[in-house]
């Protein structure tokens, strides 16, 4: 359990959101944010977010969509204690809730197909790649350890219902992988850089969206991937541009077509 005067207190999307971080180790930077802005929910939709960390992604979604319920799964303990008291902070426990749980071996109340959609913010390096972190959470939210890529992929096409979106925000590097990968079980798939300062230039991470075709029958809809024009973050004097502005401060959502 992470102690509370380890913690800070910080907002999201302008105020709106209020989560509680360790002051060392994992702390939510934007990508979850622009995650929770590509998930097209409903105000009646159930959405699902794997490895939920602080509950950035999750208290986003459900600042920006009134009404829709949301799931996280976290593996660490300490983290989904945070998660909790960022989501009654926020006013957002009656429609956002945190399980303890591994995606290998998920927790009985998690319902098979139960979801419209499913979100993830996986870790992006391969286990044995680069150098790990020294802090072990911080290292459990970056480094792939037990759980591979393809096991993040498997879970959440497992746990989204039929006709219901599959997305992932992950390093630009890594997108044919997640392509592949999505492309077992799902069609429709986009590819959404999210360029660093001009399009076309340098991207770092990328959004990738599918949905799940009908697990009883045919892939209908499963073809090669389409890669949209992506979103540009930041001006040339390194400030967010207004589109960049308009999500991760005005709670706006990220169109990927």
């Amino acid at each position: 359990m992470v102690a509370l005067a380890d913690t800070t207190e910080d907002r999201l999307l302008g105020g709106r959101v209020i989560i509680f971080q360790p002051k060392g180790g994992y702390r939510a930077a934007i990508d979850p944010v622009l995650l929770a802005a590509a998930i097209p929910a409903n105000p009646t939709d159930r959405v699902l977010d794997a490895g939920s960390g602080t509950g950035a992604a999750s208290l986003a979604l459900a600042a920006r969509v009134a009404g829709c319920q949301v799931t996280g799964l976290e593996a660490q303990a300490g983290l989904v204690a945070l998660a909790d008291g960022s989501a009654k902070a926020s006013g957002l426990s009656g429609r956002v809730s945190f399980l303890v749980g591994d995606l290998l071996a998920p927790p009985g109340g998690l319902k098979p197909g139960g979801f419209d959609h499913v979100m993830a913010n996986p870790p992006y390096l391969p286990a044995g790649h680069g150098n790990p972190p020294p802090d072990p959470a911080k290292r459990a939210a970056t480094v792939e350890d037990g759980a591979a890529l393809d096991d993040w992929l498997g879970f959440l096409s497992v746990m989204v219902a039929d006709g219901g979106t599959i997305t992932l925000v992950h390093r630009f590097d890594r997108a044919d992988e997640v392509v592949a990968g999505l492309r077992k079980t799902a069609g429709d798939v986009v590819v959404f850089p999210l360029w660093q300062k001009q399009q076309n230039g340098e991207a770092k991470r990328v959004i990738v969206q599918a949905r799940q075709a009908n697990k009883g029958g045919a892939k209908g809809g499963i073809r090669e991937a389409r890669t949209a024009p992506g979103l540009v973050l930041h001006q040339p004097d390194g400030a967010f541009t207004p589109q960049a502005e308009a999500i991760l401060r005005d709670a706006g959502a990220l169109d990927l077509s």
